[in-house]
Parts: C-alpha cells; structure tokens; sequence
C-alpha cells in the first residue's frame, strides 16, 4: 500500500487534517487570484468584447472540469477506501479504469463538439460581435481538453495518494505560469483571446507535469495495472462522483440565478455590484470547496479502515474550521467593505452603497457553508451518494432558486443579496438536526456502492 497514504493510519485526525488542508487552501487561494488577473489582462489587453467573449466560452471549461470530476472525486474516494481495507491491487485497478474512462469520455465529448463548434457557440451565447473571440478561445480548449481533465483528475488522485503538498505544488506552479504566459502571450505577442486559452492550456500542462512527479516519489501507491474492464466499478465511480458533478453545475445555475434576479430588481448597477461580490465570492467558495477536498481522502481511508472514531474527530475538526472561516469572511465582510468595494475602482456613491450593503447581507451564507461541504462531502466519502446529492440539490438548486423568486417579492434587492445565506442556513439547519446525530453515531454498513 501507499506508504505516503499511512500516515492516516498513525497520525492523529486534528494534525492529518492539517497536513491536507493547509496545502489545498493554499493552493485554491492561489486559483482564485489566478481567475480574477486572467480576467484582468484579457480585459485590458484585448477589450471588453473579448472579455464578453471568453465568458461566453468559460462553460466549456466547467463542462470538462465537471467531467473530471465526476470521475476524479468518484474514483478518488474508491481509491483511497480500497487503500483502508489494504487492498492496494482494486486501488490501483480503480485509479487505471478512471484514467481509462476520463480519456474516453474526454476525446468523444471534445471531437463532437469541435465539429459543432460555432453552433455551440451561439447557444453558449455568442452573437456577432463576440463569435469569433469565442471560437478563438473555444478552439484552443477543445484541443487541450484531454490535458485539462488528466490535470485535473489528477490532482484528485495524488491528495488522495497521501500527498496534498504536491497537489498544491502543481496549483501554485500552473497558476503562476498562467499569468506569466497571459501577459507575455497578450501584451507581447499580440495572440489576443488564443494567447490567453494557450497561457491556460500550457499552464495547465505543466501543472500535470507536476504530478506526474508522484509516480517517481518513494512510497506512491499510484500505479497503472493490467486491470479488467468492469462496468460495475464504472457505474461506481459515476455514482460516487456525481455530487462533485452537480456542485460544479450548480456554480452556472447559482451565476446565472443572480445574474437575472439583480437584472430584474436593480438594473445595470446591481449587475455591477453582484459582479464585485460574485468575485470576492470566489475567494471564500473555493476556501469551503478546500475543507471538502482535505476530508474526503481522510474519511474515504479511515472508512475503508473501518476508524469510526477518527471519521468522527475529522469531521469534528472540519466543523470547527469551516465555523471560524465563515465567521472571519463575515467580519471581514462587515469591518472592510468600503475597502473592497473600492479595490474593484467603483466611485459612484450609489453603486458603492448597493454594493456593501450586499456584501454585508451576502456574506451570512458563509456561517453555514462550511457546514453544508463538510456533510455533503462525509456522505460522498462513505460511498452514500444518495444523502450527498440531496444536500448538493437542495442548496445548489432548489431552495435557491426558489429563494431568488420568492425573497424578492417581498424585500426587493435586499432579498436578492439574502438569498444564497436562506439556502444554505435551511440546508445546514437540517443537517445539524438531522444527519450529525447520523454521522457521530453511525456503524459502518453496507449503505456504500461497495
């Protein structure tokens, strides 16, 4: 087995959960930074209608990132339960049939739609200004989007391999050199929108190169194997990996959700100051996503070893965590404002008034997110989709949706900003009430797709 992986097996839950989480908030900090300077030089580099249309383009992006992970987080967890029962042989087997299966999935998904690309386009949303900006930068990602998904998938598979310091490594080094490409391939080069798709597409090349560098460390249980094409452990990991899947569908719909409803209630100045939140947004959502990502090795390991009580401690820590999280983001949400407001170089009174306001009542949802991503992901590690799903369901969609058409109506804007924070509060309500009493005492069963 994975001598880097038994660490879990010595180490108490508190310091392991450290040792992955520091790395992995490091690294999506990093990611953050990287998005919000990526729109920075294409925006001033190019202009504002190639901005429009690498946005246009972005859900290419999400559509093979929500690929990976769905089969990078379902074949993680496998991976790393498998690894629990000391059974690195169906470990490995897991890890060939992922690659196997993301490759394929990948270059059918990637062919179909190059050849339908402009209509694609257009139903992304792409008019005449902004088409062939779009198709410029769609091009590009099509071509790299094996590399995209490998990278990513990968990422998952080497946290879950005991080793969170190169998983943030590969972040840090894929993010700094997509800021360099941007301004070399932009500013110097004169690519326009293809430089920055190539800046990204190279970075993130070079971001698997990385990890790649796990097979070579000594104690790397990450092997590829003679293994047996079975439908069963496909489905698994498809099913195991689903609520990853739909967390990252939701991200569109939460977007798109706010996008309409600030639209209807507070024109254009609204959308520019949901487009300031929806920024510093990224910043606290990945940090949550972060929490997630360093517990599910843990607890998909300790179930495997059947370590209830260090499955109980590792949530236990994470609650804590993702509490005093939500309760910083608040307090910086609420102490400095004005000063983020004006870091974005917003100077109309009205629109900076609209904007903290939004901030302040926006960021209530932070107290009870760190909640929903420790449960939805707890369940997700054991193997017991069905729980995940309805956590990832309920708060991605549902209640906000229906918060958005219903808040409004009756407190106008202040509705608007309130509705992400009554989403999560009624999901992370119920699952204080309901699931912890089931996680704290819950015996290891058969309720997994094991």
């Amino acid at each position: 087995m994975s001598h880097l992986n038994g660490k879990l097996d010595t180490q108490s839950a508190f310091k392991s959960f450290f040792q992955y989480f520091i790395p992995t908030l490091l690294g999506m900090m990093l990611m953050s930074v990287n998005i919000v300077i990526d729109g920075i030089f294409v925006g001033n580099g190019v202009g504002p209608v190639a901005l429009a249309s690498v946005n246009v383009a972005v859900p290419v992006f999400s559509i093979i990132v929500s690929i990976s992970l769905l089969i990078g987080v379902g074949g993680g967890t496998l991976y790393s339960m498998a690894m629990g029962e000391k059974d690195p042989e169906r470990a490995q087997g897991i890890f060939t049939i992922s690659i196997i299966f993301i490759t394929a999935i990948t270059v059918v998904i990637s062919i179909l739609s190059f050849i339908f690309m402009e209509p694609l386009a257009r139903i992304f949303g792409a008019n005449k200004e902004t088409l062939v900006y779009t198709m410029d930068y769609m091009r590009i990602l099509f071509i790299f989007s094996l590399i995209i998904a490998w990278e990513n998938c990968m990422s998952i598979f080497v946290r879950n391999d005991g080793d969170p310091q190169l998983a943030m490594i590969g972040l840090i080094v894929s993010a700094l050199l997509n800021i360099v490409l941007d301004y070399w391939m932009i500013f110097m080069l004169d690519m326009e929108v293809t430089g920055a798709a190539l800046a990204t597409a190279l970075a993130t090349a070079a971001g698997l190169a990385v990890y790649l560098l796990h097979f070579f460390k000594k104690g790397s249980g990450l092997k590829f194997i003679k293994h047996k094409w079975r439908w069963r452990e496909v489905k698994q990991i498809s099913m195991t990996g689903l609520p990853s899947f739909l967390s990252e569908a939701g991200t569109g719909i939460f977007v798109m959700g706010y996008n309409i409803a600030i639209a209807c209630y507070a024109g254009t100045e609204g959308l520019a100051a949901f487009s300031v939140i929806n920024y510093l947004h990224t910043f606290m959502f990945l940090a949550f996503i972060g929490i997630g990502q360093s517990i599910q090795p843990m607890i998909s390991y300790y179930y495997g070893a059947k370590s209830q009580e260090k499955i109980m401690h590792t949530v236990k820590v994470a609650e804590w965590t993702g509490l005093a999280l939500g309760g910083i983001f608040l307090a910086i949400g609420y102490l400095f404002s004005d000063f983020l407001v004006s870091i974005f170089g917003i100077t109309s009174p009205q629109l900076i008034a609209m904007t903290t306001k939004g901030i302040k009542l926006f960021f209530l949802g932070y107290l009870f997110m760190g909640t929903n991503f420790i449960y939805m992901t707890y369940y997700q590690s054991t193997g017991y989709v069905a729980p995940s799903v309805g956590i990832t369901v309920f708060r991605g969609f549902i209640l906000l949706i229906a918060s958005l058409l219903l808040l409004p109506l009756w407190l106008g804007t202040t509705g608007v900003w309130l509705s992400l924070p009554v989403a999560e509060g009624l999901v992370a309500l119920t699952l204080i009430v309901v699931a912890r009493y089931d996680v704290m005492n819950r015996k290891r069963g058969s309720r997994g797709y094991r």
